[in-house]
């Protein structure tokens, strides 16, 4: 068929760019974070991953894996139960990328002065690429510290989960029933001791019986799940796989059919007399699930600040290639001031998560820790809060071309609900806040300690946070605005963080549209006065 019209005034793909070397954001944020001596070896090692994830055959992998979604194989030809997901090679491939760069488990394999911050920014970039994968990878990172409550297990486990090869292991979690969902404790999955079996240090040997709503990434080599033991609910370490090789009991029914993170597995299953170990004590299983909770929580908050950075690079880098009405989309005042506000969000965004993985590097420093208990729910509340809006702004500044299939902004608009209701919802998160300040006093003291790094910048900045540490002593703040409280928290942070390490113009405008009374969370409402040329410049997602 002969070609009726020539294609013009479309933008070139975004590939075959290094997602790390451009990002002013994100490169400011880690030498803040890190220690000065780690640093040049982190942007090598960094720039080294950033350049393999923004190749064209790896973006591809990332589509096939979405568009070739798992497969349940629950029998095979002879009616034999098999009860195994087959994925597609791209998956496959996807999950050796991220381990051969250690982001399942570097920091607890090659512990040191800022190695979750280094982890956290390399998480961060592997967010912009692609999502499922990144399940297993981080229940398997969040999987360590409940895994080290066991010596026998971890001694047995710990060399394979740090490993980033072929003999690697990925780790799973079965937590939420059909009656409970984010309430546990309404769990009825049944834990009876098997007669005689002890561990070495006394972890007893248990048949579970029960199921699970959702068992997130079922071919992985083992999960921790909670079962309600003769003492109460209790934590328990459960192999797909028996000892001598036979299958647990460990049934998957069906697989979730979801909005987002299609190249994931999240499944459906029925226990009956699965094999497993008792985690630490009976009645202990929330703690001892919280040990692996708070590291998929931070996950959840990075991987959408992630999530943002590559929805804001397709729309900028769109924008400076695409005409309307005579001019450059990025030209245009008032796409200036949508795709200006964009930016700012998500270095807001990014400059949250940063810091928060620098929590969790200070094991020993107790303003660190306390800082981490707050700051982990708030922070995953809020970035996660703000990423399903990013998405759709973002997919809106690319229009009709955005909505399409073909392009990764309607996969990262899907995704971006996930990581709000994963591992608590935004309610859980705010009432976890309220509970860090009624039980921890000295909390407080360590905010307004981030706080205090600020004052005396901006009149605005020190006219919203006063009011705010009023708000904080006050433990007995109703809950019902727990969501305003812990938004003006985190607000406050992303501004005191931007204070410290962002160029002057970035705190300017962020306090200027963030800080105010007036400010309904709509993008593209900054000031006429705004600096819309430094901020797009500074976001651009390949360097001038």
């Amino acid at each position: 068929m002969a070609a009726t019209h020539e294609v013009l005034n479309q933008s070139a793909p975004l590939e075959d760019y290094n997602l790390f070397a451009a990002n002013a954001a994100l490169h400011d944020a880690l030498a803040f974070n890190l220690p000065r001596q780690r640093l040049a070896g982190a942007r090598e090692r960094l720039a080294a991953l950033g350049g393999e994830l923004g190749r064209r055959e790896t973006l591809a992998l990332a589509d096939a894996a979405n568009r070739f979604a798992p497969e349940l194989k629950t029998h095979d030809a002879r009616g034999r139960r098999r009860d195994e997901v087959e994925f597609h090679p791209a998956w496959h491939q996807l999950l050796a990328l991220a381990f051969r760069h250690g982001l399942h488990s570097a920091p607890w394999s090659a512990p040191g002065a800022g190695a979750h911050v280094e982890r956290a920014a390399g998480y961060l970039l592997y967010s912009e690429v692609e999502n499922g994968t990144q399940c297993p990878v981080t229940m398997t990172y969040g999987s360590v510290p409940a895994i080290k409550a066991d010596a026998e297990i971890a001694a047995q486990w710990l060399p394979r989960v740090y490993a980033r090869g072929k003999d690697a292991a990925l780790i799973g979690m079965g937590l939420t029933e059909k009656q409970g969902g984010s309430d546990v404790r309404s769990n009825t999955t049944r834990a009876v001791p098997l007669g005689g079996g002890t561990t070495a240090k006394g972890g007893r040997r248990y048949a579970i019986t029960g199921h699970k709503w959702f068992l997130s990434a079922p071919m992985c080599d083992a999960f921790l799940v909670l079962a309600q033991a003769p003492g109460g609910l209790s934590c328990f370490f459960m192999p797909r796989l028996r000892a001598d090789g036979s299958a647990n009991g460990i049934f998957i029914q069906r697989l979730k059919d979801k909005l987002g993170n299609r190249s994931n597995a999240s499944s459906e299953v029925e226990f009956e007399d699965a094999q497993a170990t008792l985690l630490g004590e009976e009645g202990r299983g929330v703690p001892m699930i919280l040990e692996m909770g708070v590291y998929t929580r931070l996950d959840c908050a990075i991987g959408t600040a992630g999530l943002m950075r590559q929805a804001l690079s397709q729309a900028l880098w769109n924008a400076a290639q695409r005409q309307a009405f005579g001019r450059l989309l990025k030209d245009q005042p008032l796409m200036k001031n949508v795709l200006a506000d964009l930016a700012l969000e998500s270095e807001a965004a990014t400059a949250l998560v940063l810091r928060l993985s620098r929590a969790y590097d200070a094991q020993t420093d107790a303003r660190e820790q306390l800082v981490r208990r707050v700051l982990t729910p708030a922070a995953k509340f809020w970035v996660c809060k703000r990423g399903s809006h990013f998405g759709q702004e973002a997919m809106e500044a690319v229009g009709g071309n955005g909505y399409v299939e073909e392009q990764v902004l309607a996969r990262i608009y899907r995704e971006m609900p996930l990581n709000s209701i994963w591992e608590g919802a935004g309610n859980v998160m705010c009432l976890d806040v309220l509970r860090a300040l009624r039980k921890a006093p000295d909390v407080i003291a360590a905010l307004a300690a981030e706080l205090d790094a600020a004052n005396g910048r901006s009149r605005a900045y020190d006219a919203f946070c006063a009011p705010l540490k009023d708000r904080l002593q006050d433990a007995s703040e109703h809950e019902s605005s727990a969501r305003r409280l812990t938004q003006d928290l985190a607000l406050a942070l992303q501004a005191s963080l931007l204070a410290r390490h962002a160029p002057d113009f970035v705190f300017d405008a962020f306090v200027a549209s963030r800080l105010g009374a007036e400010w309904a969370g709509a993008f593209g409402t900054l000031a006429p006065n705004a600096p819309f040329d430094a901020l797009l410049a500074r976001a651009m997602p390949v360097a001038a």
